[in-house]
């Protein structure tokens, strides 16, 4: 098991082509970062807001706590210092604030002609045959027609409940309009008064010049005309949909943190749809955990997000509610800092507190968006004001000099080992061979999985764990010695029986030593919880290589002639084992 273990951290280096530990901060330098908030009327922003905001980005760029990223308030800035070099997908991910709401569709409109809805729009046609008009048949924007998807063409979803959306009946219409548009005419005049009116929109179109609508309003024709249900939205919401160009950036960056209680009118990420959203009815901080995976069957990247119990029960409410409304209003929409990412269908209620968010992701984007929905959401918005590059603060001097600490403490260590010990000393020195190679290849591989970066307070904790290890071989060499010492034990039976009394002394003393490093990892940041780390690593390593090969390689040991006669370089010789009993003294080889 023990050859296995080295075998499979090996195997990762040469495959991954990582051979040497990553570095922290004051080893190799990085990148700082200054965050600037945004308030309104610039006035600064309340201390626990702050401090709030800190905790959750030092849980973001330093959340496995190993990664010896750094993150402070100085005044009213945050400063982020991030080991290595152009870190942009870092620095990206501190700065975003990362608000995630679900919001009904009230309405929506493809956009791939910017603030034309007017030739977007089906007009309802009073045909007896009920065929759809010119008109309708080219509405290939409106909601109410098959050529509307619900998301970008990547094709998106929540869950295996939703779907594409469902194509509306080819030329349907609202009948509520059907009388307003037909007032004062006649059926057989309705083909000659659409016509007039197509031929109108084309000069409208020739010339780039809008013409007042009926309703005295000039621009966009207003919802109704549109064919849009205005029930239950606001008339503020209704004009900033009108008015909202998607084909401008601006109104496509993430950034913005949109009113969770208020309607909102806001663009999908490419721009190709524009929607007016009802008010959140889950929200962010209803995200119990989210992580990035692979959907079942596919290869396609999702976020997978669990509720908590009030999450849970506010999403089945929600998606029954959409799964009951017509279209456009049987999508639900999922607002990540104010822009739409995707907006499926409802085709069933979703119960059970599960759902999934996809939309053309890879591993990074999904485990980056995963990271920030877990961690939580930044309760201010925030700018860059600076990013620099930082050099090391202690450099390759210092490194070299805890390296070389570290090995005059392992020579003293040998040394002592083999001067008092003698042969079993060996065990000792080999022992801590197999130690060294295993905390090696877990610290390479650790860095480059899971943003493990040597620091100083780390290679501290490896050089302190030298230590501990070799007390673990200690307890266990002296409890041999008094078994043999007792002489009326061969040395095969005293290893056994030295090593069911010697585990549970080496048990008790890593546990206690395990608890130290937990609760100092968790109630520490920064460089105090680097050295933690390292001391459980190691701690769990010294294990183990007790359990996996010092004792198995002691007992093969006491099978051999020059350990089990006693020699005098054995360390088990008569002269160290001789204890007087009842007058006389006794030996390894009378006993």
């Amino acid at each position: 098991m023990l050859l296995a273990l080295i075998l499979a951290l090996g195997g990762t280096m040469f495959l991954q082509k990582a051979y040497t530990p990553k570095l922290g901060l004051d080893l190799a330098g990085g990148t700082t970062v200054t965050l600037s908030p945004v308030t309104q009327n610039n006035a600064a922003p309340p201390d626990e807001i702050l401090d709030r905001a800190v905790s959750i980005i030092r849980d973001r760029v330093n959340g496995t706590g190993i990664s010896d990223a750094e993150v402070a308030k100085s005044g009213d800035n945050i400063i982020i210092s991030i080991p290595g070099v152009g870190q942009s997908e870092a620095i990206k991910l501190v700065a975003t604030t990362a608000e995630l709401r679900f919001r009904q569709v009230l309405a929506m409109a493809a956009t791939q002609l910017p603030q034309e809805l007017a030739t977007n729009a089906p007009t309802p046609s009073a045909s007896p045959s009920g065929s759809a008009s010119p008109s309708a048949s080219q509405s290939a924007g409106a909601p109410q027609t098959s050529a509307q998807p619900s998301a970008s063409p990547t094709g998106k979803a929540l869950s295996s409940a939703l779907t594409a959306p469902t194509p509306a009946p080819s030329g349907s219409a609202e009948p509520s309009e059907q009388p307003s548009r037909g007032q004062g005419g006649s059926q057989k005049d309705a083909p000659k008064n659409q016509d007039a009116k197509n031929q109108d929109a084309k000069n409208q179109d020739a010339k780039a010049t809008p013409s007042p609508s009926p309703t005295g309003q000039s621009g966009t024709p207003s919802p109704e005309e549109l064919g849009i249900d205005t029930t239950g939205i606001d008339p503020a919401v209704l004009e900033q949909f009108n008015k909202l160009d998607c084909s401008d950036p601006a109104n496509r960056g993430q950034g913005v943190q949109d009113d969770p209680n208020k309607q909102y009118a806001a663009c999908e990420t490419d721009g190709s749809f524009k929607y007016v959203l009802d008010v959140a009815k889950v929200v962010g901080t209803d995200i119990d955990t989210a992580s990035a995976g692979v959907r079942q069957g596919t290869v396609e990247w999702v976020v997978q997000l669990d509720f908590k119990s009030k999450g849970a029960s506010e999403w089945s409410k929600l998606t029954t509610e959409a799964f009951n409304s017509p279209e456009p209003r049987n999508k639900v929409a999922v607002v990540l800092d104010g822009v739409v990412i995707t907006a499926p269908n409802i085709i069933s209620p979703i119960p059970g507190g599960r759902a999934e968010i996809t939309g053309g992701f890879d591993q990074a984007s999904a485990t980056t968006l995963a990271d920030q929905l877990k961690y939580g959401a930044l309760p201010l918005k925030f700018n860059r004001s600076s990013v620099d590059t930082v050099s090391s603060t202690l450099g390759q001097d210092q490194l070299l000099g805890g390296l070389i600490a570290g090995l005059i403490g392992l020579v003293l260590v040998v040394v002592y080992c083999l001067l008092y010990y003698r042969g079993l000393g060996i065990v000792a020195v080999l022992s801590l061979v197999v130690a060294t190679i295993i905390t090696y290849t877990s610290v390479v591989v650790l860095g480059h999985n899971a943003g493990f970066r040597l620091s100083l307070p780390h290679i501290i904790g490896l050089v302190v764990s030298i230590g501990i290890t070799a007390d673990s071989f200690i307890v266990y060499f002296e409890r041999i010695r008094d078994e043999m010492k007792e002489g009326r034990r061969t040395l095969r039976a005293a290893v056994e029986v030295a090593w069911v009394r010697a585990r549970r002394t080496i048990l008790i003393a890593d546990a206690v030593m395990f608890i130290a490093a937990i609760v100092l990892y968790f109630l520490a940041v920064g460089g105090v919880a680097g050295f933690a780390f390292a001391m459980g690593l190691t701690t769990l390593i010294d294990i183990v290589v007790v359990f996996l090969f010092t004792k198995p390689f002691i007992a093969l040991l006491a099978r051999v002639k020059f350990f089990a006669k006693g020699h005098p370089l054995s360390g088990l010789d008569a002269e160290r084992m001789s204890e007087t009993h009842t007058g006389r003294t006794t030996t390894p080889q009378e006993a």
